[in-house]
């Protein structure tokens, strides 16, 4: 009966892991992406460089609040 506790305590803590390590991993793939995509713009049309990186900024910070959200509610699992 503890055993079988303390096992499905560590498969949480692993699966929490797990999770984090996912969201760090698909907000680096779309930060890249849109890195990637936002420097192909600029080299397609200099003239709208300005709007262009406000706007990659832009969508680079929601990226960055989604993870650190999926990062945060993992941790909140990890540990309550």
């Amino acid at each position: 009966m503890i055993l079988e506790a303390a096992a499905g305590a560590g498969l949480a803590k692993f699966g929490a892991a797990v999770g984090a390590a996912i969201a760090v991993i698909g907000a680096a793939i779309g930060i890249g992406n849109i890195g990637k995509t936002s420097v192909e713009s600029i080299a397609r049309q200099p003239s709208a460089a300005g709007d262009i990186r406000t706007s990659m900024i832009l969508t680079a910070a929601f990226v960055e609040g989604v993870a650190l959200f999926a990062i945060v509610v993992c941790l909140l699992t990890l540990f309550f």
